[in-house]
């Protein structure tokens, strides 16, 4: 059992006729994982002609998505539990696994897997492996951003670029990972897809050891899923296999980061004035520094979001993309029609002179002290489950833009002290109630009643949400729905 790639096929080609290639490489294969991320993974292996094995602790779900594939003429030979101990002879069956990305690698069935000689790999790697194979035809360009915050604003800048520029050119570009369509749904595209812009997160990086950008590129690195890797130190390490890419773009502004950026030949980006070579800022408009003469990328008037943070995923994909070829006017064409997702720093409303702005999506410390970034007077909306991660960094580092906090959720008591202790001078509101509507009504109110013209009301929760909400964008949702009381 060989995984080495064969070599690059061209032309167009559909899975179905390429199957006997990649039989070369595996004809059965266990999938970990009946969710979103397996159930792609069964299709593609699927479409390939390879028998599947699924192994998942919620067996009516496996059993459903074996049930689906079967109906699709898919050879679906086994469905198991995955704490089922597999014998030794059902993994001398096997040829290769592919898990879920949230599966760690400690899971139990991985690790037997491992100790039975088999590799274990996740979904971007199986998809990069097809395509690097030829199975979708000629390979495609990868372009990969990962970070532990501002992945997807970083992502979607860049693919609106990379929009521009492949249209310019004949060709077709995609958004993949959690901000778009699947790994496979790009790769099965039609009209073809030739540039994957690719958001993955630590876990994917992770089960991933042959992903090879074309472009890599590294945000920050902050402490996070600590407990999935086992240290950060492993966290740092999976992050960085970006760093594979024989071009690429790491933030400067982040020590972590810097400090790789330093080991490795990057391009490095900056929300500030840059040395010859890297991407920043000056006199309002990004720029490649060059001490003859900068190259001009695109103004930072108008970029969403606002502030320091959208500037700075701005600057990451424009050097991204100038690092690919794309001509200064196709990336402030890009960055100029990119509109924010929701919930990561969209204004939701502009009330008596203060911005309202939804950054749901900051479920950690890290993330809601980049939103608060270049934001001068900040009335915070924060709270839920910081889940043992500490708010004091971010209270000493940011306390002087705050004019007031207005807390919520499970752990609001924590963020309370620590403000009492860190800045006792930021008035301080706590909304008991843990109704989700209500809850969120009565904190917008608070908000509205510190704020002023200039402000903005920031929710940058620095937790997650699941004390009380279905999920961010449920708060996020709740949180623009309650500005309607004030605005109009």
């Amino acid at each position: 059992m060989t995984h080495d790639a064969p070599t690059k096929q061209h032309g167009a080609a559909s899975p179905t006729e390429s199957a006997a290639a990649a039989r070369l490489e595996f004809s059965r294969v266990l999938v970990a994982g009946a969710g979103v991320s397996g159930a792609g993974c069964v299709a593609a292996l699927a479409a390939l002609g390879v028998d599947v094995v699924i192994a998942d602790n919620n067996l009516p779900a496996a059993q459903a998505l074996a049930d689906k594939q079967q109906a699709a003429d898919a050879r679906i030979t086994a469905v198991h539990a995955a704490e089922v101990d597999f014998r030794a002879a059902e993994f001398a069956c096997l040829d290769l696994v592919v898990t879920s990305p949230g599966w760690p690698p400690h899971a139990p069935l991985l690790v037997a897997a491992s100790e039975a000689g088999l590799e274990v790999i996740g979904d971007v790697e199986l998809g990069y492996r097809l395509d690097r194979a030829g199975v979708y035809g000629e390979s495609r360009d990868w372009l990969v951003i990962t970070g532990t915050n501002g992945k997807t604003t970083t992502t979607g800048m860049l693919a609106s670029i990379m929009d521009v520029h492949a249209a310019a050119v004949g060709k077709r570009a995609m958004a993949t990972g959690n901000i778009g369509a699947s790994v496979f749904d790009a790769l099965a595209a039609s009209p073809r897809v030739d540039i994957v812009v690719l958001e993955a997160s630590s876990f994917q990086l992770h089960w991933a050891p042959t992903l090879t950008p074309d472009i890599g590129v590294l945000l920050n690195i902050a402490a996070d899923h600590i407990d999935w890797h086992g240290s950060f130190a492993a966290y740092a390490r999976d992050k960085a296999a970006v760093l594979r890419a024989p071009k690429q773009v790491v933030g400067l502004d982040d020590a972590e980061a810097a400090r790789l950026a330093a080991e490795n030949n990057c391009r490095g980006f900056t929300q500030y004035e840059p040395h010859d070579g890297q991407v920043g800022v000056r006199a309002g408009m990004l720029v490649v520094g060059d001490a003859a003469s900068d190259v001009e990328l695109a103004p930072t008037a108008g970029l969403q979001p606002p502030g320091a943070a959208g500037i700075l995923d701005a600057a990451a994909a424009a050097a991204a993309a100038y690092d690919y070829g794309v001509a200064p006017a196709e990336i402030a064409a890009g960055l100029k029609r990119y509109r924010v997702a929701a919930h990561r720093g969209a204004v939701v409303a502009t009330i008596d002179g203060a911005d309202y702005i939804d950054n749901s999506k900051a479920t950690n410390p890290h993330a809601a002290q980049a939103a608060m970034a270049g934001l001068e007077s900040i009335v915070w909306i924060a709270g839920g489950q910081l889940k043992g991660a500490s708010v004091e960094e971010l209270v000493r580092e940011e306390a002087h833009r705050m004019r007031a906090a207005v807390l919520v959720g499970v752990d609001k008591q924590i963020i309370a002290e620590t403000l009492r202790a860190c800045a006792p001078q930021v008035p301080v509101e706590i909304i008991t109630s843990d109704e989700p509507r209500e809850c969120m009504r009565h904190a917008v109110a608070a908000a509205h009643r510190h704020a002023r013209a200039g402000d903005t009301v920031l929710l940058a929760p620095a937790a997650a949400s699941l004390d009380m909400f279905s999920g961010m964008a449920q708060r996020g949702d709740l949180f623009a729905d309650a500005t309607s009381d004030y605005s109009g």
